[in-house]
């Protein structure tokens, strides 16, 4: 592969409810980003509706590709490849998405790359960090994932810990529910909790056993809502601010506390977040003040590249191109695809 050459990749994301779509020059330059967001739209049902979505993916996903190539100021034959999310997600969401996908590299000769959901913000990280590179440890947490990954090298994951049960952004929403903010339930916590008192309430930290680096939340989730059902039985009325403070703290420490006890085991000297939580400003104040602490360097995106985007597919796909991957006419959405399967 010649290296003077510049690699363009168009990139479109659809795994859930943003229609989005990229262009991304060898794999750290963003020359588009467009982002339509259906949170409006979803909020009135109290949380993301997949037929809904899906339609709405059908609705506008022409529309965001041709903005994305107008305003980087290309055209298709300037592309290289195209970047896809092909799993995990919602299946009806991935399907538009990829069928895109196929139609454009196929109408447009070009190569077409699937990419995983959760390598894709992993790759967040290189986009504002230019000196970012392997190896060093991503803790990936959203409305879907809670994953504690090891990045060995471009396009390779050893996956230390997972959830084994709600994702962390999916104990937000429930908790958020449960005291009355509605829904997106992420960033109406971390608003309200910055009036409450984080040590008012204590909530349990469940740690998994014969598994550190595992996560669980279903246990702090049904804490708070013991304890909201408690004051209402009472007649007691309680702190919306203190709950959501000291709910956001539980989850905090478990998330800070596994992921500083790989960055020890593993002797790594580089950590990063992603994902819709890494937005969350309590979070990367304890894991900045932790990797502080030890000598880490600590690296997470902007908010727009913590929320689903398609600049941190393009980003993934232009390594995954590199190393060769290429995926034929028959790829399908995979709802639960895991990470580092091919």
């Amino acid at each position: 592969m010649n290296e003077e050459k510049d690699i363009l990749i168009l990139a479109i994301e659809s795994s859930c409810d943003e229609t989005a779509a990229a262009v991304v020059r060898n794999g750290r330059e963003v020359l588009s980003n467009i982002i339509y967001s259906q949170i409006d739209l979803h909020t009135l049902y109290g949380g993301v509706v997949p037929e809904i979505a899906s339609r709405k993916h059908i609705e506008k996903i022409n529309q965001v590709i041709e903005k994305a190539l107008a305003e980087a100021g290309v055209s298709l034959q300037d592309i290289d490849a195209v970047g896809v999310t092909y799993g995990p997600g919602l299946v009806g969401a991935l399907l538009v998405g990829v069928a895109e996908a196929k139609a454009i590299a196929y109408a447009a000769g070009k190569p077409l790359v699937g990419v995983h959901h959760i390598e894709g913000h992993i790759a967040a990280n290189f986009i504002e960090h230019r000196e970012l590179e392997p190896p060093f440890l991503c803790l990936v947490v959203s409305g879907g994932h809670t994953h504690l990954v090891r990045v060995r090298d471009y396009g390779q994951f050893d996956i230390l810990g997972r959830t084994r049960d709600d994702a962390a952004g999916e104990a937000f929403d429930k908790v958020a529910r449960a005291i009355g903010l509605g829904y997106p339930g992420g960033p109406k916590i971390d608003k309200v909790a910055k009036e409450g008192n984080p040590d008012a309430i204590q909530f349990p930290r469940a740690h998994v056993e014969d598994a550190p680096y595992d996560f669980s939340f279903s246990g702090v989730k049904s804490a708070v809502l013991n304890y909201i059902n408690g004051c209402h039985m009472k007649g007691e009325s309680f702190s919306q601010a203190d709950v959501a403070a000291s709910f956001q703290k539980a989850v905090t420490d478990v998330l800070v506390g596994n992921a500083m006890h790989a960055v020890e085991e593993f002797g790594v000297d580089k950590f990063a977040i992603a994902g819709g939580v890494a937005a969350n400003s309590a979070l990367r104040q304890a894991m900045a003040r932790a990797c502080e602490e030890r000598g880490v360097t600590f690296y997470y995106p902007s908010p727009i590249y913590c929320t689903d985007n398609a600049a941190m597919i393009g980003v993934a796909a232009y390594y995954e191109y590199r190393n060769g991957t290429r995926h034929g006419w028959d790829l399908n959405a995979v709802p639960n695809l895991k990470l580092g399967e091919r």
